[in-house]
């Protein structure tokens, strides 16, 4: 099967061609975008509040619908190899939730991704997951419960002690229980929707 990873607001470094890279290892052909790279090619930031506001500042400069263009266009690179997932961090998460409903994929993860409860008129088209951080204040338990309320059929897995970037080893948040957990629930979810065919008749 295919799986696409999109990336957070600090570029495809390190920590996001790991998310591939051991993709492949599951046998997946995987590939993550530079998502960036309309704005300013290699961009690979580290965690510093000053790359921060360096990734927000690519990411308002480039339309959601070029976005879209580049995902579909990696999506069409690992049709080849059967159905296709997503899975985004952050940012990416968010993309992840708006290609769900607007490109054919076979289902799509979420990582706490920012700006989900903005884009809460998109339906997803696909069976969807999302991972949120119970100490997050950028994705506040709020934003959790509306976004639950808007997407019914979502399947929803908290972490009570896990905060913003839980997933990431190089984020100072970084808490490895609750990645390991999320990556054991997330595999799971694409052997069952994406590497798998759907039952006929």
């Amino acid at each position: 099967a295919g799986l696409v990873v999109t990336q957070d607001s600090f570029g495809v470094n390190s920590p996001i061609r790991a998310g591939p890279e051991a993709s492949a290892a599951e046998g997946y052909t995987a590939i993550a975008p530079s998502l960036f790279d309309r704005v300013r090619p290699g961009v690979e930031l580290d965690y510093t509040p000053q790359s921060m506001q360096e990734g927000f500042g690519y990411v308002k400069q480039i339309p959601i619908e070029n976005v879209l263009k580049d995902v579909a266009a990696c999506q069409a690179v690992v049709k080849n190899s059967g159905r296709q997932g997503i899975v985004g961090f952050c940012w990416g998460g968010r993309v992840s939730f708006i290609a769900s409903a607007e490109l054919g994929f076979a289902a799509a993860v979420a990582y706490y991704g920012g700006g989900i409860k903005d884009e809460l008129n998109r339906k997803p088209r696909c069976p969807i997951m999302f991972h949120h951080g119970g100490l997050d204040k950028h994705i506040t338990q709020e934003d959790v419960a509306k976004i639950k309320a808007a997407v019914p059929n979502g399947i929803f897995h908290d972490y009570p002690n896990a905060d913003h970037g839980f997933n990431c080893d190089q984020r100072a948040s970084y808490n490895a229980e609750a990645a390991a957990l999320a990556r054991k629930r997330t595999l799971e979810f694409f052997q069952k929707h994406v590497v798998k065919e759907p039952h006929q008749g």
